[in-house]
């Protein structure tokens, strides 16, 4: 074959892409050292989220208190899951569903101007993603800055959202409570959002109340507050939570056929109970043993 006939191809072949062309004159030490390492690491940036949580165990959860939950991921050595600070604007709202999350950043002149305007703002974008097996969290950049109130959320009411829960604050209350869906936060306020901050990234792994929410981890709130469990980990929470539930209705109903000091059963630890303790014995006349039970000395699985 003759050099003519692969001089062509060979020069197309080694021509330089635009993808490589533009990557080489980022690394070029002409660039702030600050973007060259952006570039860097953009492939070092995990997953956002971190699994799927069905429709089935959503149903499940929502019949779990917050306590029980936060107990069943304390046994099993996770940090704190508790929204600091994030209340039921209204008695008796109750949540469970997959997170959709948003994060706002403080207000800086080039940022809105920068961000997706309009419709395509993070925070629409958010929206659309939500139904009512889905709960949007918002991470505001302090906790009397407003996320949004009523034109805003009415899409939410549209969407049929599952519930939404800030650490930021809320605006017209009132018109809130008549959308009817469950709404945890900070505190109410007047004040406008957009002097403060600005809707930066939708679905992205946040911070909310000194929590960690990964986009379709499983929130749960009640009115004793919203707590985050791991999609990851979430049937074994359920697991550990609703045996201890089962086990307290017992205790309960013990102690209020024989008034006494609750101490002779509780508190107890999950995984923990001894089969030869007072409380192990009461189980064993409601048929919970070691052999299906999580709960006892022995029997953890975590």
């Amino acid at each position: 074959m003759s050099l003519a006939r692969v001089a062509g191809p060979l020069r197309q072949l080694l021509r330089p892409s635009p993808l490589f062309s533009n990557a080489a004159r980022v690394m070029s030490p002409s660039f702030p050292a600050a973007i060259r390492m952006t570039a860097m690491r953009t492939m070092a940036t995990g997953p956002a989220s971190g699994g799927a949580v069905s429709d089935e165990m959503l149903a499940k959860l929502s019949k779990l208190s917050t306590q029980a939950i936060i107990d069943g991921l304390w046994v099993m050595g996770w940090p704190t899951s508790f929204i600091e600070g994030a209340r039921s604007l209204g008695k008796g709202q109750k949540c469970a569903g997959r997170a959709v999350t948003l994060r706002f950043v403080p207000q800086r002149p080039d940022i809105g101007q920068d961000k997706p305007g309009g419709g395509d703002s993070p925070e629409y974008e958010a929206f659309e993603k939500c139904g009512n097996n889905e709960v949007l969290v918002m991470a505001s950049v302090g906790p009397w800055e407003s996320v949004g109130g009523d034109i805003k959320f009415l899409r939410l009411k549209q969407r049929n959202v599952g519930g939404l829960v800030t650490d930021g604050s809320v605006r017209d209350t009132d018109e809130l409570l008549n959308y009817g869906f469950p709404v945890f936060s900070f505190s109410t306020t007047p004040k406008q959002g957009p002097a403060a901050m600005q809707p930066w990234e939708c679905n992205g792994v946040i911070e909310c109340g000194g929590v960690v929410v990964r986009p379709g981890d499983a929130i749960v709130g009640d009115q004793d507050g919203v707590v985050v469990v791991p999609a990851k980990a979430v049937d074994k929470v359920y697991s550990i939570a609703h045996g201890r539930e089962q086990i307290e209705e017992i205790v309960k109903e013990e102690l209020t056929k024989n008034p006494g000091p609750p101490g002779k059963f509780y508190p107890f630890m999950s995984g923990k109970i001894k089969v030869d303790s007072p409380l192990g014995k009461l189980l064993a006349t409601k048929g919970i043993t070691p052999q299906n039970s999580n709960q006892f000395e022995g029997s953890a699985d975590w």
